[in-house]
């Protein structure tokens, strides 16, 4: 919903041209709430999440995945229902964080991430992993299409309340399946305590148990590629509807809408893209692919002046999330099938760490760079992009592809010791 949203002057040309609005006391008063009151919230659930999905994670690598499903879900459902409350009793705008914080305790959209795609290394061989792990990505595009189209036109036509009784409805339809419907993943689940230290020690252990230290080496390059990656997918996405309401492209809420379409159809375009190349290339260099894709991509909307340009950046970036997919397989891969739950917990806090330094990195460089170049931030991107292509490349021409299988095969139950 938030690509849905396009600002008070978007539908007018005035949107481009007219200053007087960004010097209103009221809205700039207003706006300054809001940005405070978002940064409280997004921390507050970021570093409460960071603690209950490091726990959560490994735990279910013992008790089953289906428990770790469930809780995030009623989490959600939980917060949806204090949201309502607090728009229909009018309260104060503090209860958004309580219902965020609780959400977080019960691990939040995070955990609902790390189990999702540990369930897919559960129930995949690593020959078909990163297609699974592609399917399931795309999934969280076309649901963020289906969002930022639906939820903007229904916020339109009846507010803002409304929306919210679809979210709890979701999110307790997500915990009741998970309850009673979904197969369980893990082979052997046993009881397991939940409140104990061993569970962040097995997170520790994936990156500085002592063993393998060429795995661990991996594990670490992958999470930086992982890292920088998806700051970038994170960052760039957050100003494409700043960059698109400026001049010299002056888009009205209708391109806005094709704009934020044309995006998310992405995580479609890239999810044929790897089945295809699949066929005739190692998942490295489809990594690689995806990658200069994303390059590529970012330089033209960088240079965007026309909208049949901006459009043409788009239809570049079709492959672009070929990549993350293929790093979280190779993640994957790296440890044992008793750790995938610690080991997607630490992806999920590392998306989670990548949301907040998007937003605090991209959303200063923006406004700081638009008096020599608007499109300053992309092409920033796409050179940061160059770091983790070279991270995929070095490890594929000078790595041991005997790592994987020797260290996934003997690694250590995240139980022991």
């Amino acid at each position: 919903a938030e690509r849905g949203y396009s600002g008070p002057n978007a539908t007018s040309p005035a949107g481009c041209g007219n200053g007087s609005a960004g010097h209103d006391p009221l809205r700039q008063e207003v706006e300054a709430l809001v940005s405070h009151w978002n940064l409280y919230i997004n921390l507050g659930g970021f570093f409460v999440g960071l603690f209950s999905v490091t726990l959560f994670g490994p735990w279910s690598d013992s008790v089953g995945r289906r428990p770790t499903l469930i809780l995030p879900a009623v989490g959600m459902a939980l917060q949806a229902a204090i949201y309502l409350f607090v728009m229909y009793l009018q309260l104060h705008v503090a209860y958004f964080l309580l219902g965020r914080l609780l959400s977080g305790l019960l691990g939040d959209y995070n955990l609902i991430l790390a189990s999702c795609f540990a369930y897919v290394a559960d129930t995949s061989d690593k020959g078909a992993r990163t297609f699974r792990v592609a399917i399931l990505e795309a999934c969280l595009g076309t649901a963020g299409m289906l969002a930022s189209i639906g939820g903007g036109q229904w916020r339109k036509a009846q507010g803002y309340i409304n929306p919210f009784w679809l979210v709890l409805a979701a999110s307790l339809a997500a915990a009741l399946y998970a309850a009673f419907f979904l197969r369980e993943s893990v082979k052997q689940p046993k009881p397991a305590k939940l409140f104990t230290l061993s569970h962040y020690k097995a997170v520790y252990r994936l990156y500085t148990a002592p063993e393998h230290l060429s795995a661990r080496r991996l594990l670490a390059l992958y999470s930086l590629a992982f890292f920088l990656l998806v700051t970038v997918h994170f960052g760039t996405k957050d100003l494409f509807v700043l960059y698109e309401l400026g001049s010299p492209l002056c888009w009205a809420s209708d391109l806005i809408g094709y704009g934020s379409a044309a995006s998310y159809l992405a995580y479609l375009s890239s999810l044929g893209g790897l089945r295809l190349l699949q066929l005739c290339l190692e998942d490295t260099w489809v990594a690689e692919i995806g990658l200069l894709s994303n390059i590529a991509g970012l330089v033209v909307i960088s240079l965007a002046v026309t909208t049949p340009l901006m459009f043409t950046g788009y239809g570049i970036l079709f492959l672009s999330m070929a990549a993350t997919p293929v790093i979280r397989a190779k993640l994957s891969k790296l440890v044992s099938e008793t750790e995938q739950g610690a080991l997607f917990a630490s992806v999920a806090c590392v998306e989670g760490l990548c949301s907040l330094v998007a937003t605090g990195v991209f959303n200063s460089l923006y406004p700081a760079t638009l008096h020599f170049m608007r499109g300053f931030p992309f092409l920033f991107g796409a050179i940061i992009l160059l770091i983790p292509a070279a991270i995929i490349g070095w490890i594929e021409i000078w790595g041991s592809g005997d790592d994987y299988n020797h260290f996934s095969d003997v690694s250590p139950s995240p139980t022991d010791g």
